[in-house]
């Protein structure tokens, strides 16, 4: 029997529900809202497209390299072992961990910065209220209703994992008018450990993936005292082991000191706030669920080293400059010859602006790595130099 929640926990039966009402009961099997929400994410389009979707390298020749999807299930993985700890429903979590990241372009951050430069005059570009946009409108697999019809406190865990949202884009605006998210107020816990998992995937796994393609070195991770830190416990294990075959022991301890110490700080946090419930702790003005004051500022520095080290390095900026090339590419050439979308999208396309450029934008939003590139292919001819 797993262990009972914690009374500020999500509850499946004191959900807010669903925005359009499903008549007849959910029949599918013995699932609660939330079960259903993860379930609906991991066989939603959008999830599998995750697959082709860049994390740190671009459209990867290498199988072993993390893209948006293994990135996904491995913060769904994290943020399981916190929810558990900390109480909370470990559902609701697993399904914001899988899908926080549905919402981004192809090529990374590096497409999301070619969109919002396309979008400036049309309101912009933002993968996170994207992610709404493809879970409330786009993706429509049900006959009855637009979207997946997720639960209210889905939604708002999506929209509100990284904390209060004071001033919407429009894409978030629209959507929070059409399914109030009370954006101003702290999410729920269990967002908030899908938020910290997040980091805590990212900052580790990263590592790995830049050893693997040699633009990090053990001796230059070893400059941050955390990872030299964790080095020198693993080589004190593992003294007559070749280094090659602990580099991902390594990466196994950091992730767990991370997860510990959001485990005993987060704990720590939440009793001395007093919280009872869910509206308390939406209510509570502040974060409840993260590091410690002194691994926070050593994730700090974690992260300034691997902006200069591995996502800034220099194959990494002249694939970056590729990929705006393709996106920007694409949204020029749409805008100028809309059948070039194909009938399925050319069909739905606005006349006016700004929809016209956010409909051509959703299309550009949905595509794999792999796709963006056939499309500006087939349209200029060549792929731009790497």
């Amino acid at each position: 029997m797993p262990a009972p929640l914690e009374s500020y926990a999500c509850l499946p039966e004191t959900s807010r529900g669903r925005l359009y009402p499903e008549p007849g009961g959910e029949t599918r099997g013995p699932r609660n809202v939330f079960q259903r929400d993860r379930d609906r994410i991991i066989h939603s389009i959008a999830f599998r497209r995750l697959r082709h979707k860049t994390q740190v390298f671009m459209a990867p020749d290498g199988d072993h390299y993390r893209v948006r999807l293994t990135h996904s299930l491995e913060v769904a993985q994290i943020g399981r072992t916190i929810a558990r700890a900390l109480g909370l429903n470990e559902d609701l979590t697993e399904a914001l961990c899988l899908a926080h990241d549905i919402g981004h372009p192809p090529f990374g951050h590096a497409g999301e910065y070619a969109l919002e430069a396309a979008m400036a005059e049309a309101g912009g570009f933002d993968h996170n209220a994207h992610c709404l946009r493809v879970l409330m409108l786009l993706e429509s697999p049900y006959p009855a209703f637009p979207g997946l019809n997720l639960s209210w406190d889905m939604l708002e865990g999506l929209a509100k994992h990284n904390g209060p949202i004071l001033r919407s884009t429009w894409a978030m605006a629209e959507l929070d008018a059409l399914y109030p998210l009370e954006l101003e107020s702290w999410p729920s816990l269990e967002a908030q450990v899908a938020a910290i998992a997040d980091d805590i995937a990212y900052d580790n796994h990263d590592i790995d993936d830049g050893l693997r393609a040699g633009m990090l070195s053990l001796d230059q991770i070893c400059e941050v005292p955390l990872v030299a830190e964790g080095w020198a416990r693993v080589r004190a294990r593992y003294p007559d082991i070749a280094e090659t075959r602990l580099l991902r022991e390594l990466i196994r301890d950091q992730i767990g000191v991370m997860v510990n110490d959001v485990i005993e700080t987060s704990r720590g946090a939440i009793a001395a706030s007093g919280v009872e419930s869910v509206a308390d702790v939406r209510g509570a003005g502040r974060r409840l669920v993260g590091f410690s004051d002194a691994l926070a500022e050593e994730e700090r520095t974690l992260s300034r080293f691997m902006y200069a080290n591995l996502y800034l390095h220099g194959s990494q900026q002249a694939e970056a400059e590729r990929a705006r090339v393709i996106v920007s590419g694409l949204f020029a050439a749409y805008q100028a010859d809309p059948a070039l979308m194909g009938e399925n999208w050319r069909s739905g396309l606005a006349e006016g602006e700004p929809e016209r450029s956010r409909y051509i934008c959703d299309y550009i939003a949905g595509m794999t790595d792999r796709y963006a590139e056939r499309q500006y292919e087939l349209i200029h001819g060549k792929l731009p130099a790497a």
